[in-house]
């Protein structure tokens, strides 16, 4: 069997960790992107001071937060989420 790679690929280990939907997937684990904990992080005290101004209801946000939730709970991440949700809101 010949295998031919393109001369534009690049071979990496698997421990340095695939890139796929949001998380970093390595043989044992995996990690959520710090991309997206950055933005939901922004995201999160937008929907909070949008629901301190009545512009979204309790739902909405709580929707918002537990989409992320169920997203991020299928890596490594109860410190994470604790640490991330854990962090008082501002009100502005």
């Amino acid at each position: 069997m010949r295998l031919i790679v393109h001369p534009e690929a690049n071979v990496f280990p698997v421990t340095h960790g695939i890139p796929w939907l949001g998380f970093i997937v390595y043989p044992s684990h995996r990690r959520v992107k710090v991309r997206n904990v950055r933005n939901f992080s922004r995201r999160l005290q937008q929907r909070w001071r949008a629901f301190c101004h009545d512009d979204i209801s309790f739902a909405e946000f709580d929707a918002s937060v537990q989409g992320w939730i169920n997203h991020v709970r299928y890596a490594d991440t109860w410190g994470l989420r604790t640490q991330v949700l854990g962090r008082p809101l501002r009100k502005r």
